[in-house]
This record gives C-alpha cells, sequence and structure tokens, in this order.
C-alpha cells in the first residue's frame, strides 16, 4: 500500500526522533530577542550567533533604545563574530527603528493576533528578514504551525522526496508547510536539521549509515 504524504512525514519524523531524540524546545526570550537572534544567525553556525548575541547583551543590556541610537561601528564589532558585521548591525538598527515607529515600543507581540499570511508579510517587510527569518520567529516565539527552511531542511528534504528535486528555498516553505502536520511542524524542521549535520551532509554524505538508510540518498544515487 503506497504511503500519503502525511504517513511517509509522520513516519520519517518517527523514525529520526527515535535516533536523534526527543528536540530541545525554544529557548524562552522576548520576540525583539528572537527576531534580533535570527538576524545574528543568518550565515553563521549556532556557536557564533550565540556568541554575538550574548556580546550584545553584555554591551548593551536590555535596551533597545540604546542598540538602535549605537555607534555604528561599536555595534558592528559588538556583533563581529556572527559574520558580516556590517550589514547585521545595519538590519538590526533598522529593524528596531520600523517596530519602534509602528508600534510606539520595542515589542512585536502583536504578532500573536495576527494570522500567518499576516505575520510573515509584516516581518518580511523589514529590510534583511526573508522568509526563513520570519518563519523562525513565528515557529519559534509564536508557536504558530509554520515551517522553517534552512540549508539543511531544504536539502534533506529533496534527497527523501518531500519536494521536488527543482524547488528553490521559498517555494520548500510554502510545499512543507502544506504538506507537514502542524502537529510536528516544529520538531520535524529541528530533527532534518540533525540529520543533515550528522549524516545527509552537502559533501561526503553518509546516509546510509543513519537511521533512514538508502532511503536518503543523495540526488542521483537513487
Amino acid at each position: 500500500m503506497v504511503e500519503s504524504d502525511e504517513e511517509k512525514i509522520r513516519r520519517i519524523n518517527q523514525e529520526l526522533k527515535e535516533y536523534y531524540g526527543e528536540p530541545e524546545q525554544p529557548t524562552e526570550m522576548s520576540g525583539i530577542d528572537y527576531l534580533v537572534e535570527t538576524i545574528l544567525s543568518q550565515n553563521t553556525n549556532d556557536i557564533n550567533r550565540d556568541k554575538a548575541f550574548q556580546n550584545l547583551k553584555e554591551k548593551y543590556g536590555d535596551n533597545w533604545k540604546t542598540v538602535e541610537n549605537a555607534d555604528y561601528e561599536e555595534l558592528t564589532d559588538t556583533i563581529r563574530i556572527a559574520g558580516l558585521g556590517p550589514t547585521k548591525a545595519e538590519r538590526i538598527q533598522k529593524a528596531l527603528e520600523i517596530i519602534r515607529e509602528d508600534q510606539g515600543e520595542y515589542s512585536i507581540d502583536f504578532i500573536e493576533d495576527m494570522s500567518i499570511e499576516e505575520g510573515k508579510k509584516w516581518l518580511t517587510e523589514i529590510p534583511g528578514i526573508g522568509p526563513k527569518t520570519a518563519a523562525i520567529i513565528l515557529c519559534f516565539h509564536f508557536d504558530k504551525p509554520v515551517m522553517p527552511v534552512d540549508t539543511h531542511v531544504h536539502r534533506v528534504s529533496k534527497r527523501l522526496g518531500i519536494i521536488p528535486e527543482t524547488a528553490s528555498r521559498t517555494k520548500a516553505h510554502d510545499i512543507l508547510e502544506e504538506k507537514v502536520p502542524d502537529d510536528i511542524k516544529y520538531e520535524f524542521h529541528r530533527l532534518l536539521i540533525d540529520h543533515g549535520r550528522e549524516h545527509c551532509k552537502a559533501q561526503n554524505p553518509t546516509c546510509e549509515e543513519g537511521p533512514l538508510g538508502e532511503e536518503c540518498a543523495p540526488i542521483g544515487e537513487k
């Protein structure tokens, strides 16, 4: 009997969970914290992102007005370890300016009452916040059934045949949000990342040694 898309995804999710364990729940922090942290996470690893965020907090505390008005070069230097310091400093200050002007305070809690599409639209109108960053904020902070797609999720879901080989990252967001059941979106996202880092790597993958065996074969080798 042929599996439906939902049956296949639920089975894969369970097999990955048995292998990698239950994904950790998102860290409790404010919406603004998540927004800034996700900007810092762009094109870097978790260790450098966390160090840059720690540096930011140690330098400015929770005073986002101080961050918005900080000397640009000083802010750039503070978050330099995350890479792309000048770009990220500009994006952070611009995001804070937009939020303050729109809401009269440094808070994005109002997104809680928005639909997913409204939340995505509002967030992605901020320069430097694309579909992945918006999805992470909506999923991790607001607990909305959104499926963030990073490089690992994109690669692994292609190799598993969940999305077409030709699907762009943007298209993958749409397909996965439709296919992945709401109740497992967060953990499926985290488990695909674990699998992408451990076995289903971009270079020299060891998929056959992982929990999914040959089902997770690099494209072109099936």
